[in-house]
C-alpha cells in the first residue's frame, strides 16, 4: 500500500494514512476515462431544443397567388419555409444525449481518476477541516496556505461551514464522498482529501 503525508490546515505533517492499491494504484487508460467523461457532460444536456416545422406553423394553405402572369418569384402557402415567420426545414428536435456505461466501468474510471492524481503528486490529504464560523476570507487563506487555490475538496460527511464558505471562492469545489465522480476529479488541478473521505472512498469502490 502507498503511504502519504497526512497534514493540518497549516501546512505541517501530523501523521501518514495508507492508500489501498486496488483503489489508488490502477492501471490508467484514458479511453475509459474519456467515456465516463463524455457520458457524465452528455446527461447534462437538456436536449430540448425544438423548432416548428411546415405542418406546425399556423396559417392558411392556400398558394399566396397564382403560378404565373406576376413576375414575381413563384410561392406556395404562407408557411414556406423561404418566408418570414414560416416552418424550420433543418432545425432541431429534443432528443436524449445520454450514454449508457456499465456501473462497472464508472467504478474503475473513478478509481483511475485519483490514481492519475497520486502519480501526479496532486494529492493532498488533511487530518481535519474545521471551520470556526461561516468565512471565505479565512477559508481562502487556509487554501492558499496548502497551495490548493485550484481544487477540489472531498470531504466525508456534511461540514456546513467549509461547504458554504467556499461558495464564492472561484477555482475551488468542495463536495462529499457520495457525490465524487471522474469529472471533477479531472477538472480540478490538485484533489483534496479529508481524512475520514478516504475511508468512505474505500467503502464505496472496494
Amino acid at each position: 500500500m502507498a503511504v502519504v503525508d497526512v497534514i493540518n490546515v497549516d501546512g505541517d505533517v501530523v501523521s501518514q494514512a495508507e492508500l489501498n492499491d486496488a483503489i489508488f494504484n490502477v492501471p490508467v487508460k484514458k479511453s475509459v476515462l474519456h467515456q465516463v467523461v463524455t457520458a457524465q457532460l452528455n446527461a447534462r444536456r437538456a436536449g430540448t431544443a425544438s423548432v416548428k416545422r411546415r405542418s406546425d406553423v399556423k396559417g392558411s394553405r392556400h398558394k399566396l397567388y397564382r403560378q404565373k402572369g406576376t413576375g414575381r418569384a413563384r410561392k406556395g402557402d404562407i408557411k414556406s419555409p423561404v418566408l418570414r415567420g414560416g416552418g424550420v426545414v433543418f432545425g432541431p428536435d429534443p432528443r436524449d444525449y445520454s450514454k449508457k456505461v456499465s456501473k462497472k466501468v464508472r467504478k474503475l474510471a473513478l478509481k483511475m481518476a485519483l490514481t492519475s492524481k497520486v502519480q501526479e503528486q496532486q494529492l493532498v490529504v488533511v487530518d481535519r477541516f474545521e471551520l470556526e464560523e461561516i468565512k471565505t476570507k479565512v477559508f481562502a487563506g487556509i487554501v492558499k496556505g496548502l497551495n490548493a487555490e485550484k481544487a477540489l475538496i472531498v470531504t466525508g460527511e456534511k461540514n456546513e461551514r467549509l461547504e458554504m464558505s467556499s461558495r464564492n471562492v472561484p477555482g475551488v469545489k468542495v463536495l462529499r464522498t457520495q457525490g465524487l465522480n471522474v469529472y471533477d476529479i479531472l477538472k480540478y488541478p490538485k484533489l483534496v482529501l479529508v481524512q475520514p473521505a478516504i475511508e468512505g472512498i474505500e467503502g464505496r469502490l472496494a
